[in-house]
């Protein structure tokens, strides 16, 4: 099947729509609220998310089955794009982390109970969610089989028991995914089962807000405790002790769709450093007249495009079903750095104003900064990716001693 990269006329038209959903609605409240969704209010994410219901742009990821527009990752790929060039453009349009990212675990491991009772209002905007993964050290961070939250069987179902830590979404989220080992010690490659909880259920506690570079993510980073939380055997998501499994159903397409939504920040950032070389005079010509900043704007469109392209070849992998846990790592480092670079250059093309509230940039900067720690720090990744590409070069060597050469 050829690769297509021109988007459908349909999703051409989605993009349009998105585009100027953020122009009109979102950028506005993102100026009102200084780009801080941390701590704003319930009525901010339902108002947004009614203007986006309006445009027809509303859950664009999620399953046709549960009220979404059903694209696949091709195709959400311009649109969360074109939604991520406004900090609160994903939470209107219901694709920010990490309810897109639970979303698509839930509608590919979820029981049908389970999708009504969780994914359905998830995916309509009723409620939102968080996913309880990482914990504080020694506990799971970069590597998750260091997991230390447990969950022992009784007579009615699990006893939970752990400290989570930088839960993105936690405060106001209706549930939890919580990730917690059911078999084995930390650092056993196994043993992790994932758990629905409701945040109400007695002995699951918000101990506080961090305070965090970013400020983009409703609801915030949160530290949450668990003190002997009971949930039934209903609340197991997939399978017992193969969570860490059925975690890679989520991480993998969450790398990519985060890495959507920030080249979006990358475009706002590089459109901003282009327009003010185009009307800034210094030195007797106009800022875009000097090579050197010619050189920022020209390395910002590489770098734009050649991430655009590490998406799409990812997204075209994991549509067709095809091998794509090296692709997804290149493409989430090569991106988080990109946009960094991205935002960097434009900050240093607009000099003092790129510092100041007057301009984006800097917002922009604190935002996109944590991206080369959020799934998977850079250093995680090559790491990996090394590791596999010596495991090639041993295939490679032992077909040769066999007298085979590829």
């Amino acid at each position: 099947m050829p690769v297509q990269f021109d988007p459908a006329p349909a999703v051409v038209d989605l993009v349009r729509r998105t585009e100027a959903l953020v122009a009109d609605v979102a950028l506005p409240a993102e100026t009102a609220h200084r780009g801080s969704a941390h701590d704003a209010p319930e009525e901010l994410r339902r108002t947004l998310q009614e203007a986006a219901r309006r445009a027809g742009v509303f859950a664009p990821h999620a399953d046709t089955r549960f009220g979404g527009l059903g694209l696949d990752l091709r195709d959400r790929a311009p649109v969360f794009e074109a939604a991520g060039y406004s900090l609160f453009g994903p939470l209107a349009l219901n694709c920010a982390a990490p309810d897109e990212g639970n979303m698509h675990l839930l509608e590919r491991v979820a029981s049908d109970a389970q999708q009504q009772r969780y994914l359905r209002p998830l995916v309509s905007g009723e409620t939102r969610s968080c996913f309880a993964m990482t914990e504080p050290a020694p506990g799971a961070g970069s590597d998750p089989r260091a997991l230390t939250t447990t969950a022992r069987r009784t007579s009615a179902g699990w006893l939970l028991n752990g400290h989570k830590w930088f839960i993105t979404g936690a405060r106001g989220a209706a549930f939890a995914i919580v990730m917690a080992r059911t078999s084995g010690e930390p650092g056993s490659p196994g043993g992790a089962t994932m758990f629905l909880v409701d945040t109400d259920t007695p002995g699951l506690r918000h101990v506080r807000d961090l305070d965090c570079l970013d400020e983009s993510m409703f609801g915030g980073h949160a530290e949450l405790l668990l003190t002997d939380v009971e949930v039934g055997e209903d609340a197991v998501l997939g399978e017992v002790d193969r969570g860490f499994e059925h975690a890679q159903v989520r991480l993998g397409p969450a790398r990519l769709t985060h890495c959507m939504r920030w080249l979006g920040t990358a475009r706002r950032a590089a459109d901003v450093a282009a327009d003010r070389a185009l009307t800034r005079q210094a030195f007797g010509a106009r800022l875009g007249d000097l090579g050197m900043v010619q050189q920022h704007l020209a390395d910002n469109e590489i770098d734009i495009e050649a991430s655009r392209a590490l998406v799409l070849r990812a997204c075209w992998d994991l549509d067709t079903g095809a091998p794509a846990a090296q692709i997804t790592s290149i493409t989430k480092t090569f991106v988080a750095e990109a946009v960094n670079r991205v935002v960097d250059r434009s900050l240093q093309v607009c000099g003092a104003l790129g510092i100041s509230g007057d301009a984006p940039l800097a917002r922009l900067y604190r935002e996109v900064r944590p991206f080369r720690i959020y799934d998977g720090p850079s250093e995680t990744h090559r790491w990996a990716i090394a590791r596999r590409v010596l495991r090639a070069a041993e295939r490679r060597e032992g077909t040769r001693a066999d007298g085979v050469h590829p």
